[in-house]
């Protein structure tokens, strides 16, 4: 499996510009940091770095799990990713509290993918180094994917391996 240095060169759909935000600054992190009351993970902020936001490459766009989910038996989508910022009629993982309140979610997440009722967030509970897990809003479920961001990446594949 190939580690995250060579994800991240095909990590982004570049030919679609839906979901992405400004190229990201440092402030940028530093006001989703002071506005999420977290510290991002650095492969996060690496990978917001390279494009803000948006698609995810077809060949990276699942996850597998170890239980079924209201999704699927054996993964869950992962098509895009929340950027950070303001651009209008786009998610931002600055929305999470809003978002998390409106799905009745647990906090501190911040989340990363989704459109309710089902989302892929950074969960805050476990500490300051945030797990990756799936929760679903409708089914009031929640099912740990990924120790740490960068393992979570590490972790995607083609959904195509599970038709």
């Amino acid at each position: 499996m190939p580690g995250f240095e060579v994800l991240q060169d095909v990590f982004w759909d570049g030919s679609v510009d839906h979901g992405v935000q400004p190229p990201l600054t440092d402030q940028l992190v530093h006001q989703a940091e002071l506005t999420l009351g977290v510290s991002l993970p650095a492969s996060l902020v690496a990978l917001l770095r390279l494009q803000n936001g948006g698609q995810v490459t077809d060949g990276l766009c699942a996850f597998p799990t170890s239980a079924p989910t209201s999704w699927a038996s054996d993964h869950v989508p992962f098509e895009h990713l929340m950027g950070i910022g303001h651009r209008p009629g786009t998610l931002s993982l600055l929305d999470s509290a809003y978002l998390v309140g409106e799905w009745g979610l647990p906090a501190p997440l911040v989340l990363l993918s989704g459109s309710g009722p089902c989302w892929i967030a950074l969960d805050y509970r476990t500490g300051p180094t945030p797990t990756v897990g799936w929760f679903d809003a409708d089914c009031r479920s929640e099912l740990p994917l990924a120790a740490d961001f960068q393992e979570f990446v590490e972790g995607l594949t083609d959904p195509e391996a599970y038709a």
